[in-house]
């Protein structure tokens, strides 16, 4: 049973259909509340929309999917439906997404970043338990490659090796 209701829809603020705007839509939400965008990295989303004065977003896609976050060596399974309430720097409440841990898949129901910022999100369970990882492990590739890009210095048309 879906948790997105009708009334919820007609509640809603933005509600868009199709892959292309929805993965727009998306990251886009996830860059206006200071979250990595690489956070839900879903595909073929059918559906997906936001009720902006409660904070409520859901996210559908075709079938459940998995990721592995090479970063950090985790797999996350994304069920075909997921929901969370999301505001700055948190997502709360979240459901249909979860971690495999040794051999259990564990759901997730809180992400959020350090405040003052330190460059570390948590992710945490419904039981309380939680992990803390840095938050570049979860942006978008093409980001990271820009930011490596303008960390490394250009000498003589060539590009400068940086040794630590």
């Amino acid at each position: 049973m879906s948790l997105v209701t009708e009334e919820i829809k007609s509640k809603a603020s933005e509600v868009h259909y199709g892959d292309e705007v929805c993965q727009e839509k998306s990251k886009l939400l996830l860059k206006e509340m200071n979250l990595p965008q690489g956070l839900l990295p879903l595909q073929d989303i059918e559906e997906c929309g936001i009720v902006r004065e409660t904070g409520f977003v859901w996210l559908k896609q075709k079938k459940k999917r998995e990721h592995k976050f090479q970063k950090i060596g985790k797999l996350v399974s994304y069920g075909p439906e997921v929901t969370a309430y999301i505001e700055n720097s948190k997502i709360k409440k979240l459901t249909g997404v979860k971690v495999k841990e040794l051999l259990l898949w564990i759901p997730l129901s809180d992400i959020y970043l350090d405040d003052p910022p330190t460059g570390k999100i948590t992710f945490q369970t419904p039981a309380g338990l939680y992990r803390t990882y840095p938050a570049s492990a979860f942006e978008l590739e093409e980001e990271n490659e820009v930011q490596k890009a303008r960390e490394t210095p250009e000498v003589n048309g060539e590009i400068g090796v940086k040794e630590v």
